[in-house]
């Protein structure tokens, strides 16, 4: 495992994951949300597509990674450049409660965060979690594709 995608949906435990299996392997990790929203001196901006595939070969060139994020259209070059692909497929409920207990604690200060921490963005989570199960026919049918390299884990601690 010198180049590792775990991929998964809001609150599936990616952070978590790739944080334990950096530290373990000394492989360093990335999120994708960073690559894609940048924070610049201004603010954050979000890159374009091209610029973060870019990214992404810039960090490859450097060796072995672990990248995790969502499933986005702009790095589906993560899937073949990777050796192995973790796939989060952590409990619906779980994940509910995750995304509240998150919501929370940002607003308590206890936990930081990239983005504004509001209802707005609250509610954008669960529709991401209800677009994903909604689509996660698609998405399985491309895991398929990967099947050789995929490692399927229902909780974080499992690997």
């Amino acid at each position: 495992m010198n180049k590792v995608l775990i991929i998964g949906i809001v609150a599936s435990g990616k952070t978590t994951l790739a944080k334990r299996l950096s530290n373990k392997t000394n492989i360093p990790w990335y999120e994708l949300d960073a690559i894609v929203h940048h924070q610049t001196p201004e603010g954050r901006r979000k890159r374009s597509p091209e610029e973060q595939v870019a990214v992404i070969m810039e960090i490859d060139q450097d060796g072995a990674w672990i990248f995790e994020g969502t499933d986005r259209e702009s790095y589906q070059c993560l899937y073949e450049m990777a050796d192995t692909i973790i796939f989060l497929d952590t409990p619906l409920w779980k994940r509910k409660i995750r995304i509240f207990v998150r919501f929370l604690k940002q607003k308590m200060g206890i936990e930081k965060c990239h983005y504004k921490s509001d209802i707005r963005m609250l509610k954008k989570m669960y529709q991401w979690t209800q677009d994903f199960e909604n689509n996660r026919y698609e998405f399985e049918a491309k895991l398929l594709l990967y099947q050789n390299k995929v490692i399927r884990l229902y909780e974080n601690k499992e690997l």
